[in-house]
C-alpha cells in the first residue's frame, strides 16, 4: 500500500523535455525547442539522472529557444512559495513530511491522500503562483497575455514515487531534507512540515 509520495515539481525552464539526460516526456510541443534541441528523451529511469554526465552545450542552447527566461527562484521569492505551499496543505489537508524549495525545483514528501500525486502538486503551484502575484514577486509579473493571465513560473508536470514502506518514506525524507546543503545551502524548516512517523 501506498504510504507516501516523493515528488518534485520544477520552475519553468529547468528541466526541458529533451533534456540530454532524459525526461519524463514523449513530445516537444514548441518548434523552436524541437529544432534547437532534438526530439523528446523520454527515459523510463526511477533514479534520479540529475547528476549524470551530459551535453552542457545542448542544454544551454535548448533553454536559449524558450519564449521566457528560464526561473530561478530567490531567496523572497521561495519564502513566498513556501507561503502558498502552507495554505494548499491547510485547504486539502495534506500531511507534508519534508520540502525542500531549491531556486529552480522543489522536494517534497507528501502523506497518501485521497487526491492524486498530480493534484496535490497542482494544488500547491496555484497557492504558491498566488502568493508571488500577491507580494508582487511572481517571475513574470509584468508579463501579461492577451487573457489577462501571466505565464506559469512552474513546468507543466511533475516527477512522484511511490513510497510503500516506512523505511523508503524515511530514506525520502532523509534525501529531501540533505537536498539543500548537497546545493551547498543551509537546511530547511517548514512549519507546515510534520513528522512523518505520527
Amino acid at each position: 500500500m501506498v504510504l507516501a509520495h516523493h515528488v518534485i515539481f520544477t520552475a519553468y525552464g529547468f528541466w526541458l523535455p529533451n533534456d540530454p539526460r532524459g525526461s519524463w516526456s514523449d513530445f516537444v510541443a514548441s518548434w523552436e525547442l524541437l529544432l534547437a534541441g532534438g526530439k523528446a528523451t523520454k527515459t523510463d529511469e526511477r533514479r534520479s539522472v540529475a547528476w549524470a554526465a551530459h551535453d552542457w552545450e545542448a542544454r544551454r542552447r535548448a533553454k536559449g529557444a524558450l519564449k521566457f527566461p528560464p526561473v530561478t527562484f530567490s531567496g523572497s521569492q521561495a519564502l513566498t512559495l513556501s507561503k502558498g505551499f502552507a495554505e494548499a496543505s491547510s485547504e486539502g489537508g495534506y500531511s507534508i513530511f519534508a520540502c525542500s524549495i531549491l531556486p529552480e525545483h522543489v522536494h517534497m514528501v507528501i502523506g497518501r491522500h485521497e487526491r492524486s500525486a498530480e493534484r496535490m502538486v497542482g494544488h500547491f503551484k496555484s497557492a504558491a503562483t498566488r502568493c508571488l502575484v500577491t507580494e508582487g514577486l511572481h517571475p513574470f509579473q509584468d508579463e501579461v497575455k492577451r487573457n489577462g493571465r501571466r505565464p506559469s513560473s512552474w513546468a507543466e508536470r511533475c516527477w512522484k514515487v511511490f513510497l510503500d514502506s516506512g523505511e523508503d518514506v524515511g530514506r525520502a525524507v532523509r534525501y529531501v531534507e540533505e537536498n539543500p546543503v548537497k546545493e551547498r545551502k543551509r537546511a530547511q524548516r517548514w512549519s507546515f512540515v510534520r513528522d512523518w512517523r505520527g
